[in-house]
């Protein structure tokens, strides 16, 4: 196996200092030009790298930013991933993404890794409900900004969306169609998200004078599309089944969706669906989805920019920390139009 070359076999080759080739390499306006040519021929020559891994522990600062989302499966996590990426590279950083799978013990190695490679910053939607990850991870001192979900609790930055209000779009809007029996197909109950966008469409009930015995929930235990089939399938096990049905997420009303259509139940006539995310596939499916709009992009991209804000203020202005909300919006497709 070959050695790897060091900065010192690059001062030997050069005939000059190792802090000669330190200069060339950091401050190259430093050095006279005959010198800092034959210091870079040695470079070339031998093929020197820089370890950038040590210069960060030299300086203390990582250009790594860490991104721990629940599931990279859901094109929702990817766009807040992109735009997390558009800000870090702005700002001359990189970022390494993690995948928790709504998990809490891959959390906490996640959470573990990031630490033990000193990056940045971590940008976290949390798997572990109970907090203790977040505990844990607060001990090393490392700034973290919370996404897709609100800081509560805890005196660090979130960007989040109002799911209260968006849950009530949702029902509010299947409700002005005529439905008065909607399934909300939920995720796991220890999901912040999934709690408030029920509480948002039992709100959208109480306004028009209904009540919570409208809404049937039919918990599941992921937010994935399979979830989806299997919470269809119980949908349509139902003897008094619901007209319409609210999903957590889109990947689960597009699960839903495919139940349906595999039992020939036609979607909007006979059972309406609204979805939650308006992710790509939306727009796309055999019947186009209703969707809650979540600004997933901008909220990736303003949780690195606060992130950033923290990691680099200093002085007589230190960084304060802010609660981030930003409004969903419904997009009304043909998968609700028409009512009972």
């Amino acid at each position: 196996m070959a050695q790897s070359v060091g900065i010192k076999d690059v001062a030997r080759a050069a005939g000059v200092s190792v802090g000669t080739v330190s200069n060339v390499i950091n401050r190259p306006d430093s050095v006279a030009s005959e010198t800092r040519a034959r210091v870079q021929s040695a470079i070339d020559r031998l093929g020197y790298v820089r370890s950038e891994s040590a210069r960060q522990l030299r300086a203390g600062r990582s250009r790594i930013m860490g991104l721990l989302v629940l599931d990279m499966g859901n094109p929702f996590f990817v766009d807040v991933a992109r735009g997390a990426e558009r800000a870090a590279r702005d700002a001359g950083l990189g970022v390494m993404v993690c995948n928790s799978a709504q998990s809490a013990g891959e959390e906490a190695d996640y959470l573990s890794l990031f630490a033990e490679q000193r990056v940045r910053g971590v940008l976290l939607t949390p798997a572990d409900a109970t907090g203790r990850n977040i505990a844990a991870f607060r001990r090393h001192g490392i700034p973290f900004v919370l996404v897709d979900r609100v800081a509560e609790g805890t005196t660090e930055c979130s960007v989040s969306v109002d799911d209260v209000a968006g849950g009530a779009l949702a029902v509010r809007h299947l409700v002005d169609a005529g439905h008065r029996s909607i399934a909300y197909v939920s995720g796991p109950p220890g999901l912040n998200q999934v709690r408030d966008r029920r509480i948002g469409a039992l709100n959208a009930l109480a306004e028009a004078g209904l009540g919570p015995e409208c809404l049937r929930e039919l918990p599941t235990e992921r937010l994935d599309v399979a979830a989806g089939r299997d919470a269809g399938a119980r949908l349509l096990g139902l003897a008094d089944r619901p007209t319409a049905v609210f999903c957590a997420n889109d990947l689960l009303a597009l699960g839903v969706l495919q139940a349906l259509y595999a039992a020939g139940v036609s979607v909007p006539r006979d059972l309406a669906i609204v979805g939650y995310d308006d992710i790509e596939f939306a727009a796309a499916a055999a019947v186009p989805l209703t969707s809650v709009r979540q600004p997933a992009v901008t909220m990736g991209a303003l949780a690195a920019e606060l992130l950033l804000e923290e990691t680099e203020s200093a002085g007589e202005a230190p960084h304060q920390h802010r609660r981030v909300v930003l409004q969903p919006e419904l997009v009304v497709r043909h998968s609700s139009l028409i009512a009972r």
